[in-house]
């Protein structure tokens, strides 16, 4: 059996990593580099962990002592609390916990950037269409091959060996997709309201109701002037004229973060560098893109400035 000193300093390990963790959240969120890792909804959350961590870090602290560790000996509970395995063992599996805590403390914390965008591929506007269109025609395809099966296995069999594509060209229309209630008034009440305004002014709180906005009205909006702040982003096969305002997006954490941008046409698009933070005003139209009418900028002025605070967008759920 292992010794209690030995059970003591595993629990004394165990309650400064839980500690180190608690610190490391606190550090965090004390210096605000905690929105580069998780979006404001979430706060709650790491608010109660780095509680939680804290206080179980002091129990095994407790624990630790001479006198935890004998009841841990007299326990009655059937369960084996010795550490198996070498000490080599031992110490990979505390690096293990122990490595994110310095690393987090020693590495500098990083805003995602356009290679981050490059891998994960961008959104124009929402996003909302394309992610619509794809799921309908999924819905669609699901639909005509079982129609196809059930109205002929045979011929649906010698299709598939053959290498037929059974597919339908219904059109759907935006108006289609949106029959959430709530989610059109929600919209139209944002379009009337925007309209009023006279111009489209893309802020941080509104960027992702805005975008959506577009994607479902743009229409009425050709011609608005709009003002947007976001970072330089250029796709591989874009022309000189070209660049994307684009903006990282998180629901939950930097995991999930998305890619949303603007295309915005100038003659002076080739300046400016990718990941420079600027301020575009400009007209708004619209051009297609990987066949699909997303929102254009015709820009009138375009200003570099610093990066925000707040670099990220987050969804609101107004609706």
């Amino acid at each position: 059996m292992e010794k209690k000193s030995d059970l003591g300093f595993h629990a004394y390990i165990r309650g400064i990593i839980l500690i180190g963790f608690a610190l490391l959240m606190l550090a965090f969120i004390i210096t605000g580099n905690i929105i580069y890792y998780i979006a404001p909804t979430m706060m709650p959350f790491i608010y109660f962990a780095t509680g939680v961590f804290l206080l179980l870090g002091v129990i095994q602290i407790i624990r630790s002592t001479s006198k935890g560790q004998e009841e841990e000996e007299l326990c009655d509970c059937g369960t084996d609390h010795n550490v198996s395995g070498s000490t080599v063992t031992k110490l990979l599996i505390y690096s293990i916990f122990v490595a994110p805590i310095i690393f987090g403390f020693v590495l500098p914390d990083k805003l995602l950037d356009s290679s981050v965008a490059a891998n994960r591929g961008i959104q124009y506007g929402s996003g909302i269409l394309a992610d619509q269109a794809a799921s309908e025609q999924n819905k669609v395809e699901s639909v005509s091959r079982a129609e196809a099966y059930l109205d002929d296995p045979d011929a649906y069999f010698d299709n598939l060996e053959a290498g037929v594509e059974i597919s339908e060209e219904d059109h759907i229309t935006p108006d289609e997709y949106f029959t959430q209630e709530g989610f059109n008034q929600y919209y139209e009440e944002l379009t009337e309201e925007v309209l009023e305004q006279g111009q489209i002014v893309v802020t941080e709180e509104n960027y992702l109701d805005m975008m959506t906005m577009l994607d479902l009205q743009l229409e009425q909006f050709i011609g608005k002037p709009i003002e947007i702040i976001g970072f330089v982003y250029r796709e591989p096969e874009f022309e000189d004229n070209q660049l994307v305002v684009a903006r990282f997006g998180m629901t939950c954490c930097v995991a999930d973060a998305s890619v949303y941008g603007t295309m915005v046409e100038a003659n002076e698009a080739s300046q400016f560098e990718n990941d420079t933070w600027v301020r575009v005003t400009g007209i708004l139209d619209q051009t297609n893109y990987n066949e699909f009418r997303i929102p254009l900028i015709q820009l009138r002025e375009i200003e570099v400035i610093d990066q925000p605070e707040s670099p990220y967008v987050f969804p609101r759920f107004s609706f």
